[in-house]
């Protein structure tokens, strides 16, 4: 299975790219995974609605132009549905099943995503209520993505 993960801004923190160089390592024995990273617009301290809804649409544009036809979009959003550890390694393994060898993760940028990224999203998926930092949520996602296939070999992890 091919996993992209489609996020906004780039890494810029050695820490991140640490971890994010270290899982990509381990899913290699699981995956094949690819990273892309779109460009973020600045957010001015004062922005409006009418601003913010500019730059979400700009940066979706950016991440709708990476999607490839065919690939299941998973759009991690607040609002979408919340899976234990366990349940998000059934759901990986169910894509697969069901024969989607290409999934893309999505992950906005301080603004979140824009309406078309979300309705181009097969399914929403959220970590939390709570926000993180779009570039932490790389490694969570990451982390996830590698605890998911251990879970699925029936490999130790910890629970």
């Amino acid at each position: 299975m091919k996993i992209t993960v489609l996020a906004v801004g780039k890494i810029k923190e050695k820490f991140y790219t640490d971890a994010i160089a270290e899982y990509t390592k381990r899913l290699s024995r699981y995956c094949r995974l690819e990273l892309i990273q779109v460009a973020d617009e600045k957010t001015p301290d004062n922005a409006g609605k009418a601003e913010e809804a500019r730059i979400k649409e700009l940066e979706g544009k950016r991440l709708l132009a990476q999607m490839k036809e065919g690939a299941y979009v998973i759009a991690l959003a607040i609002d979408g549905e919340s899976l234990s550890s366990e349940g998000l390694s059934r759901k990986l393994e169910r894509l697969g099943i069901d024969g989607k060898s290409h999934l893309i993760f999505v992950i906005g940028g301080s603004l979140g995503l824009s309406e078309e990224v979300l309705k181009r999203a097969d399914y929403g998926l959220s970590f939390s209520k709570m926000t993180f930092p779009h570039q932490l949520m790389r490694v969570i996602l990451l982390e996830q993505i590698y605890r998911s296939y251990r879970i699925s070999c029936g490999e130790p992890y910890h629970k």
